[in-house]
């Protein structure tokens, strides 16, 4: 595929910046949205979601910046803070102020390009149950502040994906220093 089947294959499909973790913390991550998550709708590997939505003229230039945050920089500190009632869901919130401030350059690089949504204050968090009734979710959470404890995890990468309604293709991949 060249640069230019690539530009074209993604006109109409918004661009998603996601944080990657690490193997270890993403392996864990997972198995809780598999535990977790209506198996019906888990189409994706957990994530942090940055950006939900960037037009798609722009990838270029979000390939761009992703790599010129990731290129020879260690990655972010982070850890899991606590858990976040979603309404219909739970998730892991995630405490990282180098990720808060990368976050905020990239947000003010694409300043006019962003949706209402990503405009809005940032809450880093890892989604880990989504689209179930309120009762189950407070379960779940109950269930899992039961035996919390914060932890230490890796943000390994930065990664922009394609959205086309369904699992998403990635765009580009771009990996912190070791």
């Amino acid at each position: 595929m060249t640069a230019h089947d690539d530009h074209a294959a993604g006109l109409n499909a918004p661009i998603i910046v996601t944080a990657v973790f690490a193997h270890p913390d993403q392996t864990w991550f997972d198995a809780q949205r598999r535990d977790y998550f209506p198996p019906e709708r888990n189409q994706l590997d957990a994530h942090l979601t940055m950006f939900h939505h960037l037009p798609p003229s722009i990838a270029a230039e979000v390939k761009r910046r992703l790599n010129e945050e990731t290129r020879g920089v260690p990655a972010p500190d982070a850890r899991v803070g606590g858990l976040i009632n979603l309404g219909r869901g739970v998730a892991y919130r995630i405490e990282s102020p180098d990720l808060v401030a990368l976050r905020a350059r990239l947000a003010d690089a694409f300043t006019g390009l962003l949706t209402p949504q990503d405009q809005a204050g940032w809450r880093p968090h890892v989604t880990i149950q989504n689209k179930v009734e309120p009762v189950e979710a407070k379960k779940t959470l109950a269930a899992l502040q039961a035996g919390f404890t914060p932890r230490p995890v890796r943000v390994a990468r930065l990664a922009a994906w394609w959205y086309r309604g369904g699992p998403w293709e990635q765009l580009s991949v771009h990996k912190f220093s070791a």
